[in-house]
């Protein structure tokens, strides 16, 4: 018996995608802004650049491998509870709780920072499996581009709102009342945890999960759900489609996301200054909120996958540029040209699966589409440290070094795109058509 939600209704819609405005905030203001520098200049003061980067790498890999590990498992036994609400909330108050304990760390607590953040994006990362796997339930296949692409541009502006405020704050910090621009970079962090809280509000109240099944106890829905991803794991060799789609996802939004994580601190390590780095950020955020728009009609207009490689070609335009950039006015060109494609990319690869995949299996499926997403958290930051590290053992300066490793990138959105090419959405969908049956 199946219990549908309201599809295609402007009120669901909107409820779901203000989840988006909500969770923004924390990867604008604290993943992509304020905590690279908070974590390079006051709790790694004196610490060598590459070291301190190579050590953020790794805290953004190391939480990525929980979310492996754990993201395909937790979708399956959300499937089969019907609890993906649930899980969306514990993984939001987990994110919440740890952001605001960042408030409490002082100079010099790089391992207490580390420790903090590291939870934060568990939090943020495991709430993402679930938020996305509501959108099959929000709208209808012919939908879900505008819709994921709304969110997408809620996201920029919702999050471009708080963290203007917060810049604001940080560069007069004396007009706020705070003694040092560091207490007002703790203060927004604690905004940060406030906002997340308090948007996430019209999802939960507004948009209803559906019910496959009759409610089950969670022990019932651990024991199915493992033997559902047991299933899919012995079944996966029959969704060549979807295969090929995650790899190539995987691939560049690996790029994607390392760039996302370490361009600012990319940008201190060769010698910008950190006020310049965080307004540019903020015009990549402004501009990334109508850009997201237009791509789900330029998605619609030219085809999904279309519109996907012309943002990785950006992207591979902007790598190229980044490894040689010199002044901060580059910088602030290559904002605007990330904001142009990077809520699309990420909003029409999302559309793009969820038109693939079934809704009663939906966060499992997005269980394995953000664990590929994860390992690019794993594995990105790690590159680009690693690459970095090396460059410096062989004797290059330390910001020739940050440019040969934040070159590294360009392999991935190379290789992402050649693999995305042999993606057929409709043969995807008749493949799990097919699957679905034989369970």
């Amino acid at each position: 018996m199946t219990l549908e939600t309201e599809k295609d209704t402007t009120r669901t819609i909107i409820s779901w995608a203000m989840y988006d405005w909500a969770n923004s905030a924390f990867a604008t203001t604290v993943m992509a802004g304020f905590f690279p520098v908070f974590f390079k200049e006051f709790v790694s003061s004196g610490v060598d650049p590459i070291t301190s980067t190579a050590r953020l790498g790794f805290a953004n890999s190391l939480a990525g491998i929980v979310i492996v590990l754990s993201a395909p498992l937790l979708g399956a036994i959300a499937d089969s509870g019907c609890m993906k609400k649930r899980f969306l909330m514990l993984f939001l108050f987990l994110g919440v709780l740890f952001t605001s304990c960042l408030y409490l760390v002082s100079r010099d607590e790089w391992n207490l920072a580390i420790t903090f953040y590291m939870g934060s994006v568990i939090g943020y990362s495991g709430a993402n499996i679930f938020y996305d796997s509501l959108l099959p339930s929000v709208g209808t296949a012919d939908r879900m581009d505008f819709i994921s692409t709304l969110g997408y541009s809620f996201g920029y502006l919702g999050g471009g709102i708080l963290f203007a405020g917060n810049v604001w704050m940080v560069l007069h910090p004396a007009s706020f009342g705070f003694a040092s621009a560091s207490d007002a970079v703790k203060v927004s962090f604690l905004t940060v945890g406030i906002w997340w809280l308090l948007f996430s509000l019209p999802l939960f109240l507004y948009v209803r999960e559906p019910i496959f099944k009759k409610n089950k106890t969670v022990l019932y829905a651990m024991r199915e759900g493992i033997a559902r991803l047991g299933n899919t794991a012995r079944e996966i060799r029959h969704l060549k489609t979807i295969v090929i789609f995650l790899v190539a996802y995987w691939l560049y939004i690996d790029g994607v996301g390392t760039i996302i994580r370490m361009a600012v601190d990319y940008g201190i390590a060769i010698g910008l200054s950190s006020k310049d780095l965080i307004c540019a950020l903020l015009i990549t955020q402004f501009v990334g909120f109508p850009a997201a728009i237009g791509f789900g009609y330029l998605g619609k207009r030219i085809g999904t996958k279309r519109a996907i490689f012309f943002g990785l070609a950006v992207y591979c335009v902007v790598t190229v540029w980044g490894a040689f950039l010199q002044s901060t006015r580059e910088f602030y060109v290559m904002a605007i040209a990330i904001g142009l494609v990077q809520g699309g990319v990420q909003a029409l690869s999302r559309s793009l699966f969820a038109r693939m995949i079934p809704a009663e299996m939906s966060a499992e499926c997005f269980g394995f589409f953000n664990m590929l997403g994860k390992f690019s958290v794993i594995f990105g930051p790690a590159l680009v440290g690693g690459v970095a590290l090396s460059a410096q053992h062989l004797g290059f300066q330390s910001t020739v070094a940050s440019r040969i490793g934040i070159s590294s990138i360009l392999f991935l959105f190379i290789a992402g795109a050649a693999v995305l090419y042999f993606v057929d959405e409709e043969k995807g969908g008749k493949e799990m058509e097919a699957f679905l049956k034989r369970m």
